[in-house]
């Protein structure tokens, strides 16, 4: 039987359970059947999931799992039949992964009408990076100046997934990829693009010419310049390894040094 937690919604929506619960650090998660059809209940425990449950209904299935059902603190969504896009890049197709990528989130930058009112401004999403640059210095302090710089004046600011990765991104059959899981955040395009370069793993984040292979091949297809790419990529990283730094050393790590690569870069 199914944790009670999701008891009320699996009335409401007449849903069954078709599998064990998730539970992550913001939510919590259970397959089910909705009409005979694979879905996914999520639970919101956290704020961030909360506005990423409205952002999800607003995208409409465009460029993001569809929206079955909703309200203020659940979401049903469309269960995916396929892989994360984590698999195929693992898989050797790693340039490939990130142009899907690229499509992906060009998908969810669509302009829309009306877009929901608990948007958070990137600007507080930034708080915690402060801290570590007054006490860590170094890559912080340069990662809090470049993020304090573009954040003072954002280029084509827009509704942003806030948490883009390999395996956020998954397979919903014939090539459709779409976005789970985003943080319901409002700032510039770019910041969206930043995440995805410490990502499917270490090895293959660091593997040798990845990085500046990968920077050509994002703001090419994402039609961004390449300079403000690498000062996006350094706030971000800077701001990620500013998280949680002690429960994921390696992941601590690759984020600290795809910063560093990021500051070289921007050096030369």
């Amino acid at each position: 039987m199914p944790d009670t937690v999701f008891q009320s919604w699996l009335s409401r929506w007449d849903l069954a359970p078709d599998g064990a619960a998730i539970a992550t650090p913001g939510s919590r998660l259970l397959p089910v059947r909705w009409r005979g059809r694979a879905a996914m209940l999520k639970l919101a425990l956290a704020a961030e999931e909360r506005h990423g449950g409205a952002v999800m209904a607003w995208w409409g299935g465009d460029g993001a799992a569809d929206v079955l059902a909703h309200d203020e603190n659940a979401v049903l969504l469309a269960r995916a039949p396929g892989d994360t896009l984590g698999t195929l890049a693992l898989a050797g197709a790693d340039d490939a992964a990130t142009r899907i990528i690229c499509q992906v989130v060009a998908r969810l930058h669509r302009p829309r009408p009306a877009p929901p009112a608990t948007l958070l401004p990137l600007a507080g999403w930034f708080a915690e990076l402060e801290p570590m640059a007054r006490t860590e210095r170094g890559i912080f302090a340069a990662a809090w100046q470049t993020a304090q710089a573009l954040l003072a004046a954002p280029l084509d600011e827009t509704v942003l997934h806030g948490d883009i990765h390999h395996f956020n991104i998954l397979d919903f059959g014939d090539g459709d990829w779409r976005a789970i899981d985003p943080k319901g955040l409002r700032g510039e395009r770019t910041y969206d693009y930043a995440n995805l370069f410490r990502n499917p793993s270490r090895a293959v984040a660091l593997a040798p010419g990845r990085f500046q292979r990968h920077v050509a091949i994002v703001a090419a297809q994402a039609g961004l310049e390449r300079r403000r790419l690498l000062r996006w990529i350094l706030a971000v990283m800077g701001l990620q390894a500013s998280w949680r730094p002690i429960q994921d050393a390696e992941r601590h790590l690759a984020t600290l040094e795809i910063a560093t690569l990021a500051r070289d870069c921007l050096a030369r």
